[in-house]
């Protein structure tokens, strides 16, 4: 196990592991894209219908019970899925992951939206503020924590899937976890593993800072 560690920290530290297309800086910078778009989709399809659900109160069910079927859906079939129907292209890999980040930012909005007192809402309409001012100008700034929160969740849940890329022969840091397991190279699968549990870490505790930092005086 010492001599497994040891090994992980020279492959991690290597110069030449850092540098070329297959380096760990390429393929970090290729994952972070992966994620970072596939996140942006996520949130330009979910956003809406969680501020819609949230502010009508209509049609939450269905919302709710999608996104659950959405975490259900196991995203290397989804991938392969997909794959069959358009071919090789990053096409199955963002459909995977944007159904995958879809479910936390549509049930978060909703839940942010929901949580506004109604008193404040009903103070609203008594100043005569019309019902997209309430939602713009009440209800969206006071359900943003909890908004934040999903789209923090969505983000690291699709930065820890983004290595289903490579299963497609696409890139990313997954490319080193199946590389590692087709050449038997139990260094670089955990080499692969252990950079892309860093890289989620960092973003949820930097996300978790700039919310903090963001929303201090909700708490103070």
């Amino acid at each position: 196990m010492y001599e497994l560690f040891a090994d992980l920290g020279t492959w991690l530290t290597a110069a030449e592991q850092w540098q070329g297309p297959d380096g760990i800086a390429h393929r970090l910078t290729e994952h972070l894209q992966y994620s970072l778009l596939a996140t942006l989709i996520a949130t330009v399809i979910a956003l809406p219908i969680g501020l819609l659900i949230g502010h009508t109160g209509r049609g939450a069910f269905l919302a709710i019970n999608l996104s659950s079927f959405g975490r259900a859906l196991p995203t290397v079939g989804l991938v392969v899925l997909v794959f069959l129907a358009s071919g090789l292209s990053m096409t199955p890999v963002y459909v995977a992951l944007v159904a995958l980040a879809v479910p936390s930012i549509v049930t978060n909005t909703y839940a942010g939206m929901s949580a506004v007192d109604p008193e404040v809402k009903d103070a609203a309409r008594g100043q005569g503020m019309r019902g997209h001012q309430i939602l713009w100008q009440v209800e969206l700034p006071l359900a943003l924590p909890l908004i934040m929160t999903g789209l923090r969740l969505a983000l690291i849940q699709v930065v820890a899937t983004a290595t289903v890329a490579a299963y497609v022969s696409f890139g990313g840091l997954g490319r080193y976890v199946f590389d590692g397991l087709a050449q038997r190279d139990l260094v670089q699968v955990l080499g692969g593993a252990v950079l892309v549990a860093v890289v989620a870490v960092v973003l949820d505790l930097a996300l978790s800072g700039l919310q903090r930092i963001l929303f201090r005086h909700r708490t103070a």
